[in-house]
């Protein structure tokens, strides 16, 4: 095979869900499909430019506040701290949730060298300060990386005196947030517990 199309094969197999054959399917449709292939590296290119994070709570925007971060029928004293901004999503699509977000960048884990420095742990205390939140919902992947950052984050946010819960545990163990259903996630945002 000639290098081009095998570097991009293997750039391709590195993206999530992509294996060899799919990224060698990718790799020959595009070949074969030049305007798919430069709209397609348009909007690539495009996307750093365009897609930056909130400035108050880190999801994804298209500069400035975020659409959740500016619409005012939101409930400004609740916070739903989420990992990853795609989660944010999922728990909308529930229709359960109607407060604001709060994204970290990921979890603490030891073994990745992901402390508490590297995620936005020291802005939401930030904001529980400043907003006047009553409630903070954890809604962390229910595993050992998911505890860890809750229990930092309920160290941090306990002396505020701020109401700090998390959502039930209808979720399996060990699976990411982004792979429950809707119905599941639903019913473990109404089920939260407090901590």
């Amino acid at each position: 095979m000639i290098q081009p199309l095998e570097d991009l094969i293997k750039a391709l197999s590195r993206l999530p869900g992509i294996g060899r054959r799919s990224a060698e399917r990718i790799a020959f449709f595009l070949l074969n499909r030049p305007r798919e292939a430069a709209e397609l590296s348009a909007l690539i290119r495009g996307l750093q430019e365009r897609v930056k994070r909130c400035p108050r709570c880190f999801n994804l925007s298209e500069g400035g506040l975020c659409p959740i971060c500016r619409d005012p029928g939101r409930d400004q004293g609740l916070i739903c701290v989420v990992a990853r901004p795609w989660e944010i999503q999922k728990i909308e699509r529930t229709g359960e949730y109607h407060g604001l977000y709060h994204v970290l960048g990921g979890l603490i884990s030891p073994a990745e060298g992901t402390g508490p420095g590297d995620l936005t742990i020291e802005e939401l205390v930030r904001r529980v300060k400043e907003e006047g939140v009553r409630e903070v919902i954890l809604a962390l992947e229910p595993k050992l990386e998911g505890e860890l950052t809750s229990m930092h984050i309920l160290e941090k946010l306990k002396p505020l005196g701020v109401k700090v819960t998390r959502i039930a545990q209808g979720i399996p163990v060990g699976r990411d947030l982004d792979l429950a259903d809707e119905v599941t996630l639903g019913k473990a945002l109404k089920g939260r517990t407090p901590l």
